[in-house]
């Protein structure tokens, strides 16, 4: 690779790059990202390739392995283009029939398409699709496209001009100026301004200065900095760069997890060839401009996520939060003024320089710009990762990109923010999504988390089960968070099973009031968040469990048992056969009765009993109804239906 020494040497590269590629030719993209791959992107790509050899196709067509497509409800994802045509669900079994139908005949494959459920249409081409077509995505639309294993397409894209215009022709001053003009707020959680940050670390007294990259993302079902690393890596090492370059630093850190292989692979590939075209290392761009970037794999200890506790991992210590009476961006890492920022923040960053500050304050709301990257799974029909603009409403992301709840089941709650975040009702769904919006209903934005929940949620259950996983993520530094958060699992635990009592909901509050108050560090202050916001709006339910030990969901195992309604029963058998414990006594032409004792409750009964008989009855709150008499078992006839 020749190594790069200005603007114009960039843009002569960019232009030798597209010249070689024929928009017209076809070329398929194949989502590779982590949950793709799980469902078998794998074979589906090496299939590709034998069918492309088999069927003649060699040269004739392109093939990229990206990065995640977003609608991870039904990858595998292959994109042809220029058609834009969009298959999903793709099994090995799939690519000679695609390849054929796509390349050699121009046409698509309809069962591989996607059906709007509400009109049985077939649509075609992504960009119809509601899933993508509601979303605004600035940041994450790339990930689409382009091979993260290929430096040539993150420059054909207009890749590393920022860093170029930056270094040719703006002092650092400007480069911070351009940036807290744009109001970018830290997508990582605490939605601090990253130019007001970037400002203070730069005044900072100290010729070492760090900035880091944030990728120790740890919340339940969020996996957006994860996927963006993998699929766009370069978007964010260019973003690093730029803020190096405007606070003095030139050495740079990517924190990221042990557990994220492919984003640990896709970024050293990255800084690989960035080194080698000049883009990081020495006189970057001919400007006198230094920078080294070192990849720091953590251990997944959630509590990293936390700043303070984050460079302490860095420099090799175990990784517990400090108290931050000066803030890390003047004494961070080894006391050295750092930067932290997260993985889509710095990917922001590119897109502000390029396109500007005026552009950037045009999309969101006044105190929230620019889109937000949301990972919506849960009870939703579309899960994935979907990026908006600030100021969306819940209900939009939930019922007109996510599709809705699946089964006819109603919307319950929406947790946002992670494990530390809150869960927000049904009342508030028409709520505009930005940091401080959410701030005021009980939540917060967080990494971006977004859990969807139907009416069969316990939301005393869903805060027991975060008080827990906080619990054990807690380093065990400060007593409020330490202790605090074990008599809070403890109490819930107690409510959950049936042995709550009058008085716990206000201990409850309680001990939220200590460890907000007195923790060390944000996950302690914030780890009350899925108690208040749950008692906040469901407070009923609380009262339910506790008063008449009754879990209105019907999901606490303590609290449900399950009974065979004797009118309906036609005993057929199956519910016999498949319980674990053998606790469904009964025969043929014998109504069924479950052995309460015996019983589990683990609910296999209830879900293989046939919907025309519809026997099986999961009930809450009241006695179970006694056995029928063995005389009065017997049903008439052969019994079968």
């Amino acid at each position: 690779m020749p190594r790069i020494n200005s603007l114009s040497e960039l843009e002569e590269l960019r232009k030798d790059i597209l010249s070689n590629r024929d928009p017209q030719k076809p070329c398929i993209t194949l989502c590779s990202g982590s949950a793709c791959l799980a469902t078998g992107s794998g074979q589906v790509a090496a299939s590709i390739e034998a069918e492309i050899e088999k069927q003649g196709l060699s040269g004739a067509v392109d093939v990229r392995k990206t990065g995640c497509h977003g609608f991870c409800e039904r990858g595998p994802i292959i994109v042809n283009h220029p058609e834009e045509s969009c298959h999903f669900q793709i099994t090995p079994e799939d690519v000679p029939e695609i390849l054929s139908r796509t390349i050699k005949e121009k046409k698509v494959v309809e069962r591989l398409l996607y059906t709007d459920p509400d009109t049985d249409e077939k649509i075609t081409c992504e960009s119809e699709i509601p899933f993508y077509k509601n979303q605004k995505r600035l940041v994450f639309g790339s990930n689409g496209s382009i091979d993260p294993k290929r430096i040539d397409d993150y420059l054909a894209i207009g890749g590393y001009s920022a860093l170029a215009k930056v270094l040719s022709g703006m002092t650092a001053e400007q480069v911070l100026e351009e940036v807290k003009k744009s109001n970018l707020r830290g997508r990582g959680g605490g939605g601090f301004p990253a130019g007001r940050k970037w400002e203070e670390s730069r005044n900072a007294p100290g010729d070492i200065k760090y900035v880091i990259v944030n990728a120790d993302e740890g919340d339940p079902g969020a996996y957006m900095d994860r996927s963006l690393l993998e699929g766009n890596p370069h978007s964010v090492l260019e973003g690093l760069m730029i803020g190096a370059y405007a606070i003095g630093s030139k050495e740079g850190y990517v924190y990221v997890r042990q557990e994220y292989p492919l984003a640990v692979e896709n970024l050293a590939i990255a800084i690989r060839q960035a080194e080698e075209y000049g883009f990081i290392g020495e006189n970057i761009l001919d400007s006198g401009f230094d920078f080294k970037v070192i990849v720091h794999k953590g251990a997944g200890a959630f509590v990293c996520g936390e700043s303070s506790a984050l460079m302490t991992a860095l420099e090799g210590r175990t990784g517990e939060p400090r108290p931050k009476y000066i803030h890390t961006a003047v004494k961070g890492v080894w006391d050295n003024p750092s930067v932290l920022n997260n993985v889509e923040t710095w990917a922001n960053v590119p897109m502000i320089i390029n396109k500007g500050a005026a552009w950037f304050t045009q999309i969101g709301t006044e105190k929230s710009k620019g889109t937000k990257i949301f990972s919506l799974v849960g009870k939703i029909t579309n899960t994935g990762l979907v990026e908006v603009p600030m100021g969306m409403t819940l209900r939009n992301i939930i019922f007109e990109i996510g599709g809705g709840i699946p089964g006819g089941k109603k919307f319950k709650a929406v947790q946002t923010g992670g494990p530390s975040g809150g869960c927000i009702p049904e009342n508030l769904l028409d709520l505009e999504v930005g940091f401080d919006e959410l701030t005021r209903a009980g939540s917060m934005m967080g990494s971006g988390g977004m859990i969807v929940m139907d009416e069969d949620t316990c939301m005393v259950d869903v805060a027991r089960y975060f008080i827990d996983f906080l619990t054990d993520e807690s380093c065990g530094k400060c007593v409020p968070c330490r202790e605090g958060l074990r008599q809070m699992l403890k109490i819930l635990t107690n409510i959950t099973e049936g042995n709550g009592k009058k008085g716990d909901i206000e201990l409850l509050e309680e001990l939220s009031e200590v460890a907000i108050e007195a923790s060390l560090c944000a996950l302690g202050t914030s780890a009350p968040n899925p108690f208040l916001s749950t008692v906040r709006y469901f407070r009923d339910e609380y009262e339910a469990h506790i008063e008449e030990k009754r879990c209105p969901a019907l999901s606490c195992k303590e609290l449900i048992a399950y009974h065979i309604d004797p009118t309906k029963c036609r005993a057929c058998m199956i519910c016999a056969r498949k319980c674990p414990v053998d606790a469904v006594l009964g025969g043929k032409r014998k109504i069924h009765i479950i052995d309460q004792e015996k019983c589990t409750r683990c609910g296999t009964c209830f879900e293989v009993c046939p919907a025309r008989f519809d026997a099986v009855e999961k009930i809450s709150g009241v006695p179970v109804p006694p056995p029928i008499p063995e005389e009065q078992r017997i049903i008439p006839g052969k019994g079968k239906e």
